[in-house]
């Protein structure tokens, strides 16, 4: 089966690697992909469909956050991803996280978003987490 190719997302110092979801059959070209881009965390953000100990065994931490497909994001995870970033990209400018669910790359394509997505990211107020000023004074994501 082919997969489609990781899609990296980059902005300021921080860059992003939105992956497909392998299986232990395809486990050895996703981690392939992981080191090319550089990236030293995984995010999960679906159940498990494969074994997570050879990323580990390559330097990858491994963090699983399921919630339901199709779903928004709970609260819980919306925190622990914004902390997550500000921690990495602080200790870290310019490094790589990845983050898959179920079927994100298929979500490129027209229509792909449910209403309820659609009607989270409507109601959705960011609460600059991330932001801060530099000793300049300008503003930065840290």
């Amino acid at each position: 089966m082919n997969r489609p190719a990781p899609v990296e997302i980059t902005f300021e110092s921080m860059r992003f690697l939105i992956t497909h979801n392998p299986t232990n059959a395809t486990l050895s070209k996703f981690i392939e992909e992981l080191k090319k881009y550089g990236v030293k965390t995984l995010v999960r953000v679906c159940d498990a469909t494969y074994d997570q100990a050879p990323i580990e065994k390559e330097g990858i931490r491994v963090l699983d956050w399921p919630f339901d497909d199709g779903a928004p994001p709970p609260n819980q995870i919306v925190d622990d991803w914004l902390n997550l970033v500000k921690a990495k990209f602080r200790e870290e400018p310019g490094c790589c996280v990845a983050v898959h669910c179920v079927a994100g790359l298929g979500r490129k394509r027209r229509g792909a978003f449910n209403s309820k997505q659609l009607l989270y990211l409507e109601k959705y107020r960011p609460k600059m987490r991330l932001r801060c000023k530099d000793a300049n004074g300008h503003c930065c994501v840290q």
